[in-house]
């Protein structure tokens, strides 16, 4: 399987040594906003074409799938334009930054029959798939999420402390992993929304903090804090408060609510979520059928998001 993969940025360099490890599937192009460090990459990765436009890229020949890693701004309408090109597409949180944009997205899809995979890592990690299983199986039934997901970020830095040529967003990006993690484990759509948020940055234009909560058709409420005011530590944890037994996971660890730690290690084949985000991606395509975060499965997080925006909007 030829692939290309473009943004070569912090989440860029994780998947591409999180293919490193998939047999079967080899990238042939990475596509940057500058050339030479693009090419640069492309050396380190042994990745034969380097380019700084996508639409050259999605003219190599034998190009099957496409993994967008670009700034969240581009995502809905890179990842429409890699489907009209026939290709399969992969692109990182966050679908959009709209509802209108993610719906179009959505009915791309369902035009091309393409796979077309966001990534919401969170339901790949093991500690939340651990999570998940127990739910499934009726072991558990969660009550209420608290997370909490913090940075210090006041000046335009990404996750490798490099400077950004476009600015993030804690409602659009940040909270969509917890507002799609939330409906993903309990199986229910939030019916209840409800939304703070703090001063923009002067320079940044951006709320820096935010208080979010949820619930759902079920019951199950989600309490969700960010800020990229925080100084340390930094992270995102996330407390499963369930009727039986309560879990903190941290990315790829879980422990109990005692800090007990919990074996995650044969729930997959790997301990990288992004791993395990790229094998479900690739083995969709080859299989033909809808991936786990298929665009149409996480639609209704940025239904959520808009919603809270609209509240943001209308508290100033």
């Amino acid at each position: 399987m030829k692939v290309i993969l473009a943004g070569v940025g912090a989440f860029g360099v994780k998947h591409l040594d999180g293919i490193k490890n998939i047999d079967g599937v080899e990238v042939v192009g990475l596509v940057g906003r500058t050339a030479e460090p693009t090419s640069a990459a492309a050396r380190k990765y042994n990745i034969e074409h380097a380019f700084t436009k996508l639409s050259d890229a999605l003219a190599l020949p034998g190009v099957d799938a496409v993994i967008l890693c670009t700034p969240t701004q581009m995502h809905a309408a890179q990842a429409i334009e890699c489907m009209q090109a026939g290709k399969h597409v992969q692109v990182e949180i966050p679908l959009a930054d709209s509802w209108a944009d993610a719906e179009e997205v959505n009915r791309v899809q369902a035009a091309t029959g393409l796979v077309c995979m966001v990534g919401h890592t969170r339901r790949f990690n093991p500690s939340h798939q651990w999570v998940h299983q127990r739910v499934q199986s009726g072991e558990i039934n969660i009550q209420q999420m608290d997370v909490q997901t913090y940075f210090f970020r006041r000046k335009n830095i990404n996750a490798v402390g490099a400077a950004r040529s476009w600015t993030d967003h804690l409602l659009w990006h940040h909270a969509a992993h917890t507002v799609d993690l939330f409906q993903y484990q309990t199986g229910e759509k939030v019916v209840s929304v409800n939304g703070l948020q703090g001063p923009p940055h002067l320079e940044l234009g951006i709320a820096m903090d935010m208080s979010i909560q949820l619930k759902t058709e079920g019951g199950a409420i989600c309490t969700l804090s960010l800020s990229f005011n925080n100084d340390g530590p930094l992270g995102t944890f996330f407390r499963y408060i369930c009727d039986n037994g309560t879990y903190i996971a941290r990315y790829d660890d879980l422990v109990d609510g005692y800090e007990k730690p919990i074996d995650v290690s044969n729930v997959d084949v790997s301990m990288n979520g992004i791993e395990l985000q790229d094998r479900e991606f690739f083995a969709a395509i080859r299989e033909g059928r809808e991936p786990n975060s298929s665009v149409g499965q996480v639609l209704d997080c940025y239904r959520v998001l808009n919603e809270l925006e609209l509240q943001f909007g209308s508290t100033g």
